[in-house]
Parts: C-alpha cells; structure tokens; sequence
C-alpha cells in the first residue's frame, strides 16, 4: 500500500485496534492464476499473532490458500472532502479514510476443537453481553452438521500497514474548516473522520 509519511499510522496497537473495530475484512489471495477476494469478519487472537476466520465449503479460495501469503484489507470509516469547504478555490477534491493491511500465511483448521473455539470466540465478539444466544448452547449435533458446511482457517500475521489519511497535509486552519463540515453530515462516517481529525491533531 502507498502510505506517504504524514499519513503512516506508526502505532502497532492503534492498528489492532483497527482492526477489532472495523473486523468485517476483504480476504484476496491467488486462486488459478488470479487474484480472488472474499469479505468475511476475521477475529484477532488475544495475543495479535493470528486472525482466525472461515468460509463456505462451496468458496473455492479455501481449496489452494494454504500457505499462501494473503492480504486482509480492514476498511475504517471514510468519506469525500470538498474543495468547496476550504477557505481557497485553488483545491481540488480528496477522500479521507482510514486502512489497515495485514500480510500472512494461511493454515486451514483441521482440528475440531481450534475450529469450534475460533467460532464461539467470533460469536462473543459480536453478539451484545446480555445476548440469550450462547453457540455453546447450540444443539452438538445440529451444529457438527453446520460445521460441515465451512471451512475455518487462521491467518500468521507477518506484516501490517496502516494508513490514516485525515488532511494532515492541509493546515490546521483548513482542518477546522473541513470538521466543521463533517459535523453538520449526519452520517456515521462523515462524524467518525471529524473526531479522528480532531484526535490526530488535538484540534
């Protein structure tokens, strides 16, 4: 990924916090020659070494993936800049967004036990504290027949990028300018980059 400096995010933890944020992903790897994406939700272990995830038996990514080195794209919130909000017409349009890259290899999860707590671990993130639904609850039987259906994997992180481009490149006068704007759109992205331009330059 082409990160210019200013909108390198340097901070390995501020990147896995990314992640668990924004954990629905873009999986893209060879398969027969070209490249291949799936969008999934991949969880991040507790000590950041692996992303577990799993997808559809009839998926044929999974079929050559192995060992593979792959890349997850894990999309933050983004939106569009007008030129119009800065205090020149000498501007052109841009789009602010924040990304995180991770670079791995793929080991398919053959045992049982890996694959079930990788599932049940996915199931707490995203189910609220006092969900009734508990996969653990889940009658064995039924769910050994689910399970045939997908195959589950973890990805060995070796490398993540992060990248938040947030007009660090204007002034902070143009800066104030542009949250200003993004603070009357009441879209969830557009308030989410203006709190983040705001924390990044302690505006």
């Amino acid at each position: 990924m082409y990160i210019p400096a200013h909108f390198k995010i340097k901070d390995e933890t501020e990147a896995f916090d990314i992640i668990k944020e924004n954990s629905f992903a873009t999986l893209i790897s060879q398969h027969n020659g070209m490249p291949f994406a799936t969008h999934l939700p991949l969880n991040l272990n507790k000590d950041h070494s692996y992303l577990y995830g799993h997808v559809a038996r009839p998926n044929p990514q999974w079929k050559d993936i192995e060992n593979q080195t792959v890349l997850a794209i894990f999309h933050g919130p983004h939106c569009y800049i007008s030129p119009s909000w800065y205090e020149t017409n000498k501007a052109v349009p841009t789009w602010n967004y924040v990304t995180v890259h991770v670079y791995g290899e793929v080991e398919l999860l053959e045992d049982e036990q890996e694959l079930m707590s990788s599932l049940h671990d996915m199931v707490l993130k995203y189910e609220d504290p006092d969900s009734s639904y508990n996969l653990l609850d889940v009658d064995a039987e039924f769910l050994a027949g689910m399970n045939k259906g997908i195959q589950g994997f973890k990805i060995k992180i070796n490398k993540i990028e992060g990248k938040a481009k947030l007009s660090q490149n204007h002034t902070s006068q143009r800066q104030k300018l542009v949250i200003n704007q993004l603070e009357q759109i009441s879209r969830t992205d557009e308030q989410q980059i203006a709190l983040l331009i705001k924390a990044n330059q302690k505006l």
